[in-house]
């Protein structure tokens, strides 16, 4: 992987991180179109450039974020089964981070749930505190983002959704939620690759938090005005389509595991 590479990366990290149309499956995607073999560095990078993202929620939403204990004790209740399952199941994860065909019939079978998703859930609760069943709940959702394509994002607004949160504070309590999420994934990661790690691939790590966090910025800001007034079609469209062209390729013959 080169500087320029990990600048694209950054940006695709920093696009679709937040938004509920997968960012490791896209991440993944974008590895095999540049040409990038896959490695220990490259599969940590995937999972580490996370944590530029996170710190825009921070930055964004600084005032809100830093609050009572309650809140935190909130957030860790609907963190623990991501830690729990993700120790029970790293080495398949790990196995499924290079699979295209995974990301495709991922962002596909969620694009169809995205469609229909404000139909699901059109009733909404006059109480829109998260409690602990809540956010107990929404972490069990969370689990489904183990699978590339799925999009942890998705699935927890899904989740909050389904709790009868509105789409707003479902989304702003799936932003809350990826800060102990991506720091967790992303500590693992760094304690089980940091032997293999050179000088060079903490620069090239470094550049691409700092893109991250820059486009997620924006994105976010974008996001919440645009489901606000639109919803989740669009995206489950995109998915949808997405997916197929990759299936579609993968029929053909084209061997998208092999572009790097």
């Amino acid at each position: 992987m080169n500087f320029i590479q990990a600048v694209i990366l950054g940006i695709v990290e920093g696009l679709t991180e937040f938004l509920p149309v997968s960012s490791t499956g896209h991440m993944i995607i974008m590895q095999k179109l540049l040409g990038i073999p896959s490695s220990d560095f490259v599969k940590m990078f995937t999972v580490c450039i996370q944590f530029g993202a996170i710190l825009s929620v921070i930055v964004l939403y600084w005032k809100r974020f830093f609050q009572t204990i309650n809140f935190y004790y909130k957030l860790l209740v609907a963190f623990l089964p991501a830690v729990v399952f993700g120790l029970l199941l790293k080495k398949q994860i790990d196995l499924m981070l290079g699979s295209v065909a995974v990301v495709a019939v991922s962002l596909v079978l969620g694009g169809i749930v995205l469609v229909f998703i404000d139909k699901m859930f059109k009733k909404v609760s006059q109480n829109q505190d998260i409690t602990y069943p809540r956010a107990l709940k929404i972490g069990f959702f969370q689990i489904l983002a183990m699978i590339p394509g799925v999009s942890r994002s998705a699935a927890t607004i899904i989740g909050g959704m389904a709790q009868k949160l509105n789409r707003k504070n479902a989304a702003e309590f799936s932003f809350f939620l990826a800060v102990p999420t991506m720091f967790g994934a992303s500590a693992l990661e760094l304690f089980d690759t940091y032997k293999s790690i050179h000088a060079g691939d903490l620069q090239l790590l470094l550049a691409g938090n700092i893109v991250a966090f820059l486009v997620a910025m924006a994105a976010i800001k974008g996001f919440i005005s645009f489901l606000t007034k639109y919803g989740f079609k669009v995206f489950g469209y995109y998915r949808i389509i997405l997916g197929m062209m990759i299936l579609i390729l993968l029929f053909l013959g084209v061997d998208l595991n092999m572009l790097g």
